[in-house]
């Protein structure tokens, strides 16, 4: 890649389906769907000349938002790359920065430093966009003058400006600030060479690469977010959907307090997988052919670091009592995983069967299909056992919402809840991740559900419903967006 050209990368926002709040313990598994909402992070040469001190310059650009331009000066001698941000910003950007500032003093020990000043040389220019679904486009649409649907959220272009300041916009909950640090911090690296590929022609990452990319998006998250969290969102963002298990929180709490000045060589020996083991586990995942993810973000919104604090807290209070109940829904959310694998199987070994019992179960609301499709084949049986799995998820949620007093699942989340499964072909419903207010999901089996569902949520008058238009994407992260036929290449570029 020359000094001249761009590099975009993009990366997935998630919906955690399973393990809500067991993802922060390494003994438990969670299930985390990709999304194809992505962030993209478009890196190019600008032409700011270097200064009389040597240093030089790199923007950052949001267009979606208000005083979203932050100025960076990029000091290097020797290995050593200095990020500094530049006081005369009317707003500043910790994510961004932290993103900067350690990626490139990373890179700064891993690229000769002949190439690093060779890329910079004339500056940088770093645009930054989110697809529409990362933030409500609530307001968007009374503007419009267009009632809350999905054929009214198509009507919105991409990359809208959400007319407010990032620190005042409304999110959907959909991993926003671990997808833009994942597509920034791969971006950088790739932009200045730091990443190999797994062979001279491919454009797909190494391994190595591609977990020291992961390691230094969840350090530099972490850092953002003042502690070392479950890191599900993060490893969606690099690897797409998959089952997780967390990596031990002691990997990163250990570095956590190093310097990007004098500490990078002691940071790499923790961050490289060739010198430190992580011991979180991801294994590949998707949705079975004709199962369909659907979204909304609701408005009423909960705080989800007080949800986690309380749970664990009582958590802490109570430990024989939540450990129960921890372990049955531990192994309640592994089994419905399971199921889900053994239906993707089934579609593989038996795809005409398969594809008449999604009819069949289409037809009818989930709750009948025990007696209306038992013994019909494995399909049937698989996709009334994931009903009747998840309905035991749920109950096991709502059960720790009573006895910690955290609103997981919500009485009126719930009534919502039933009333899409009451939709036939409604295979799952249920709150994502920490649950509460802020959002709900529902696998559906054909598109007749689909518009029966978003008929129950627009119907809904104990809370405002608001569906997304994303969908499941298996696709991780550091995708490189330069064919300049694709809508959103084109987008950034025009920046």
């Amino acid at each position: 890649m020359s000094s001249s050209e761009p590099t975009i990368i993009s990366a997935p926002g998630k919906v955690l389906i399973a393990g809500g709040y067991l993802v922060l313990d390494p003994a438990f598994s969670g299930l985390v769907v990709a999304t194809d909402a992505r962030f993209y992070t478009l890196v190019r040469p600008s032409s700011f000349p270097k200064t009389t001190s040597g240093q030089y310059k790199i923007t950052v650009r949001s267009p979606q938002f208000e005083n979203a331009i932050w100025n960076y000066w990029v000091a290097i001698q020797d290995k050593n790359v200095q990020v500094i941000a530049s006081k005369e910003d009317e707003s500043n950007n910790t994510f961004v920065e932290l993103a900067l500032v350690y990626s490139l003093a990373i890179i700064g020990h891993l690229v000769p430093v002949e190439t690093i000043t060779e890329k910079i040389s004339t500056g940088l220019s770093i645009v930054i966009a989110g697809n529409n679904d990362f933030y409500s486009q609530r307001n968007e649409l009374t503007k419009r003058g267009l009632p809350l649907n999905s054929a009214s959220l198509r009507q919105i272009p991409l990359f809208a400006p959400t007319h407010t300041t990032l620190g005042k916009v409304s999110k959907t909950g959909l991993g926003s600030s671990a997808a833009l640090i994942t597509s920034l911090v791969s971006a950088i690296f790739i932009h200045f060479g730091a990443c190999k590929m797994q062979g001279p022609e491919s454009t797909e990452l190494s391994v190595n690469s591609t977990k020291l990319l992961h390691n230094t998006a969840q350090f530099v998250h972490c850092l953002a977010q003042g502690k070392v969290g479950s890191g599900f969102d993060v490893s969606s963002a690099v690897w797409g959907s998959h089952t997780y298990r967390r990596f031990s929180p002691e990997i990163l709490q250990e570095v956590m307090h190093l310097d990007a000045k004098d500490d990078i060589p002691a940071l790499l020996k923790v961050l490289d997988p060739e010198q430190t083991t992580w011991d979180n586990l991801v294994v590949p995942f998707r949705l079975a052919p004709r199962l369909h993810l659907m979204l909304a973000d609701i408005d009423a919104g909960s705080h989800t670091p007080t949800l986690v604090s309380n749970v664990l807290k009582w958590r802490k209070n109570k430990a024989e009592e939540a450990n129960t109940l921890w372990t049955l829904l531990g192994a309640a959310n592994d089994k419905v995983v399971e199921l889900l694998k053994r239906l993707d199987e089934a579609a593989k070994e038996h795809p005409q069967e398969y594809d008449s019992a999604i009819q069949r179960a289409s037809s009818l609301p989930a709750a009948e299909w025990s007696t209306s499709l038992a013994g019909q084949d494995v399909a049937s049986e698989l996709l009334t056992l994931i009903y009747q799995g998840f309905s035991t998820v749920r109950g096991y949620l709502r059960e720790m919402s009573r006895l910690s007093e955290v609103p997981i699942e919500p009485a009126e989340q719930t009534r919502l809840l039933d009333a899409c499964l009451a939709v036939p072909g409604v295979l799952m419903a249920g709150v994502p991740g920490a649950g509460g207010y802020d959002a709900i999901f529902c696998i559906v089996l054909s598109d007749e559900s689909r518009k029966a569902v978003e008929s129950v949520w627009s119907g809904f008058k104990e809370m405002n419903v608001g569906p997304l238009l994303c969908k499941e994407s298996v696709e991780g992260g550091l995708v490189m967006e330069l064919d300049l036929k694709q809508e959103q290449t084109k987008a950034m570029l025009s920046y």
